[in-house]
């Protein structure tokens, strides 16, 4: 068999499994609604949270620095792909979180890949929570680091995986929301454990930041922590900041090492500066403009008692993420298409995304979304939901 009979086997497996993906076509996008293939949908499952990809702030920001500096970077940044713009992000971010410095990556995904391979090796400890981000879980492997991973949530199974570790570099690794399953990670726990064992914790505040804290900062405000509980914080723009790349904020010594040995960042071209710039704008609208996130808390609080009154089989969570668990790939599939046929936009998440037989559609609230929209859905849901009467693998 050649490579692309085999291919072509494993995807037919993949089919009758469940487990194909679609590649839905976005043309256009307005508030919470957005143009997808054609049809006009409500749009649940953007990670816009807070609305900013949209913002007319942001995007002038965007189209001002673009007249300005050109499209792309043309560059790595650690030989011409390094601007202004991208200064003025990590100066400004790492300000208004409280940390001494930042570094601006071009995804999430990159981010942490580079800082857990950069820090970590096989003479490392890496310690961490099972359902992290794919991320941090390949970060920590391609490091060569010793990688132990704790049942969910699990505190104590945490801090046994620290306790007596012979390790010297020992690094602690959670979510603060958890991206499939919408809870939020005990962060204050974690420093506590982290301190106790000489350990460094680093958290990926991806669906946390515009979201947690009294005014949205997140993870570390929630919890009441500071730089010093949490030495890295990782904090992805393509969410609430609703942009691209991650920004990467620790002390000097850190980021240093990390402009000098994190691979995915030295090998990369930089992020474009205009992307930079409408990030800059997305942090100045996070400090200076609370209603944007006092908007998505009143959307969280509306939705999540219509669902409770309607008996929808929601995971608890109190964050942006409301996962509606189907169990079988064939239900999740099922509920998506009939949402989609309904005008509701939500894609089913099966694994390896999620534990098999824990597919669900993942439920996502923005400030943009109106109480009505909120209140179609759930009622729309919860009919088809006690309609269901087809095989639930």
């Amino acid at each position: 068999m050649d490579l692309r009979e085999r291919l072509r086997a494993e995807a037919r497996q993949r089919h009758a499994a469940g487990l194909g993906r679609v590649r839905r076509v976005q043309d256009s996008r307005h508030g919470a609604s957005a143009v997808c293939d054609g049809v006009t949908l409500a749009n649940f499952c953007s990670n816009d949270y807070l609305g900013f990809a949209q913002h007319p702030a942001v995007v002038a920001a965007f189209r001002a620095a673009a007249a300005e500096y050109g499209v792309g970077s043309a560059g790595s940044a650690l030989v011409s792909g390094h601007f202004s713009a991208h200064r003025a992000l990590e100066e400004q971010a790492a300000a208004l979180f409280g940390y001494e410095a930042a570094l601006y990556a071009g995804s999430g995904y990159l981010a942490n890949l580079g800082t857990l391979t950069a820090l970590l090796d096989a003479r490392a400890l890496c310690v961490q929570d099972k359902r992290n981000h794919a991320c941090l879980i390949d970060g920590a492997r391609f490091s060569g680091a010793a990688l132990k991973r704790y049942p969910h949530a699990d505190l104590a199974a945490a801090e046994a995986a620290l306790a007596g570790a012979p390790q010297d570099v020992r690094l602690l690794v959670s979510d603060g929301v958890f991206s499939m399953d919408g809870d939020v990670a005990d962060a204050a726990g974690l420093a506590r454990i982290a301190a106790r064992h000489g350990a460094t914790l680093l958290l990926d505040d991806a669906h946390g930041v515009g979201v947690l804290g009294a005014t949205g900062l997140g993870s570390l405000q929630a919890a009441g922590l500071n730089a010093e509980d949490v030495p890295i914080l990782v904090l992805p723009a393509g969410k609430a900041l609703g942009g691209q790349g991650a920004l990467i904020l620790s002390n000097r010594d850190v980021i240093a090492h990390l402009v000098d040995t994190a691979r995915p960042y030295l090998f990369s071209t930089a992020p474009a500066p205009a992307m930079a710039a409408a990030l800059s704008q997305s942090l100045r609208l996070l400090e200076a403009e609370p209603a944007h996130h006092a908007a998505l808390q009143a959307n969280i609080r509306h939705f999540t008692a219509l669902a409770a009154q309607a008996g929808l089989p929601l995971l608890p969570s109190n964050t942006a993420i409301q996962p509606l668990l189907a169990g079988g790939n064939e239900r999740a599939l099922r509920w998506s298409e009939a949402l989609h046929a309904r005008g509701f936009w939500i894609g089913a998440i099966r694994p390896p995304t999620v534990p098999r037989g824990a597919a669900r559609l993942r439920i996502t609230l923005t400030a943009l979304h109106t109480p009505a929209q909120l209140e179609a859905l759930v009622e729309t849901v919860h009919g088809l939901v006690e309609d269901d009467d087809g095989p639930a693998h």
